[in-house]
């Protein structure tokens, strides 16, 4: 009789932890549940070794974070339906002109209705009159109502200061740290009013030495009027970036944080 007890309860035993490791597994795919990314970029170029070294990255970390993502080098195919298919679209150094303009509505359908999230790179902030395009007023409102006055050559290196620790893109990230021999550029006015900014450059670090300021110069920043999750990057210029913890570990921050 006892031994029969015995193994009842060693047979119960062996059932619950099974269902438990089923559970477990079953809540461990969900934290991982797969999203898509939207990847516009360029190619070559002053930026090609950025973009390379990214989507060299991105693959890689595409693995990790379980994510898929989708290579475009011009916005022709961009519709509302196609930004549907979606969860990220990260504007990897791609300016704010040569949009097509179905494009551009779909676009500000996708941030303004929170339709996903947004991530840009340096070169999305390329306000201004370029060649032959006009201002795109309201990527510009987008981004802090900023247009692009001048930039830092040759590159720099420099000094980031975090301003909000508490912000998810920037869990994991030390208070400061250095950005290597990157482009910086200025706007004609602080976008710091229009947005939240996360972090900002101590032009006095700049290495070399650079009379081009603009004193309080955010880097990094979100908009927090628009229904969509979004972040832009300044830096973003050189490939030398990757080889930063500090910048890896705030891109995959925001990826996640962008897909949620």
């Amino acid at each position: 009789m006892i031994m029969n007890i015995r193994i009842v309860f060693i047979v119960l035993s062996i059932c619950l932890l099974a269902v438990f490791e089923m559970n477990a597994s079953e809540g461990s795919s969900a934290e991982k549940e797969t999203f898509k990314v939207l990847v516009l970029t360029e190619r070559g170029g002053q930026h090609g070794g950025f973009t390379d070294a990214a989507l060299s990255w991105l693959s890689e970390e595409s693995v990790e974070l379980n994510f898929e993502f989708t290579e475009i080098n011009n916005t022709q195919n961009i519709t509302k339906e196609y930004l549907s298919e979606y969860q990220v679209f990260l504007q990897l150094d791609f300016p704010p002109y040569t949009w097509t303009k179905e494009a551009e509505t779909a676009f500000v359908d996708y941030i303004e209705n929170g339709r996903g999230g947004w991530v840009g790179f340096h070169h999305a902030s390329l306000l201004g009159e370029f060649d032959g395009y006009p201002l795109w007023q309201w990527f510009s409102d987008f981004l802090g109502g900023i247009k692009f006055k001048n930039y830092i050559a040759p590159l720099a290196s420099a000094t980031v200061r975090v301003e909000d620790r508490e912000h998810p893109i920037m869990k994991g990230v030390h208070d400061s740290f250095l950005i290597p021999n990157d482009e910086w550029y200025t706007f004609d006015v602080n976008p710091r009013r229009n947005v939240k900014v996360l972090a900002h450059v101590d032009e006095s670090t700049y290495q070399p030495k650079s009379d081009i300021k603009m004193g309080d110069h955010p880097v990094i920043w979100i908009n927090e009027k628009v229904k969509a999750r979004n972040v832009y990057f300044l830096i973003g210029h050189s490939n030398s970036l990757f080889a930063s913890e500090d910048f890896t570990t705030m891109f995959r921050n925001a990826l996640l944080w962008a897909s949620e």
